[in-house]
């Protein structure tokens, strides 16, 4: 990740949802987001049969999560897979919006099952999911969560969001750190 990208994200994420009228420690519906970006949201089952959906997870566990489309009309669509549980859902969407924030375009073409595929390189993979933990997990709403005791799948469950979202932005953003240590200090 290029330097000083986590303390941007963490600004870029601050501003979004002061826009949306949100304090740090406010839950993020992340369909407000999309709106407010002008991204239109769809569940991939409109748009193909579910018993498609299903036999592509059947094939290939986890295969597809979510995909944006930027189309010739000028809309950016979302589509997810309606398979997942609402928090990885959650997740997901906020990581396609994390692209469409950052302005990433598709700079590399993969060859998978002799299909090519438009994809963002790993750096912006690795950016968008930073911003969306941002979007969804603010370090300010962490702390407080974390001094009250709240573990990762508590942080989840309260805010929608996958286990392993919560898990990588308490340990990520030092907040697990911070609170063991300030636990210590006070023993």
């Amino acid at each position: 990740m290029r330097r000083g990208f986590k303390t941007e994200a963490e600004r870029l994420a601050e501003r979004q949802r002061a826009q949306l009228g949100l304090r740090p420690t406010d839950p993020l519906k992340i369909i407000d987001l999309a709106k407010s970006l002008g991204v239109e949201v769809y569940s991939a089952s409109e748009l193909v049969g579910r018993a498609a959906l299903e036999k592509l997870e059947g094939l290939q566990p986890g295969a597809f999560s979510a995909a944006t489309f930027h189309l010739p009309d000028g809309r950016t669509v979302m589509v997810y897979n309606p398979l997942n549980e609402p928090g990885r859902t959650n997740s997901d969407i906020a990581h396609e919006l994390a692209h469409v924030l950052l302005d990433h375009r598709l700079r590399e073409l993969q060859k998978i099952g002799g299909h090519t595929f438009f994809a963002c390189d790993p750096e912006q993979e690795e950016e968008a999911n930073w911003l969306a933990g941002c979007l969804l997990l603010p370090r300010p709403l962490l702390l407080r969560e974390a001094y009250s005791g709240a573990d990762a799948e508590k942080i989840a469950e309260r805010y929608q969001v996958s286990a392993p979202m919560a898990r990588f932005r308490l340990n990520a953003s030092g907040v697990t750190l911070q609170v063991r240590r300030s636990s210590r200090s006070r023993a």
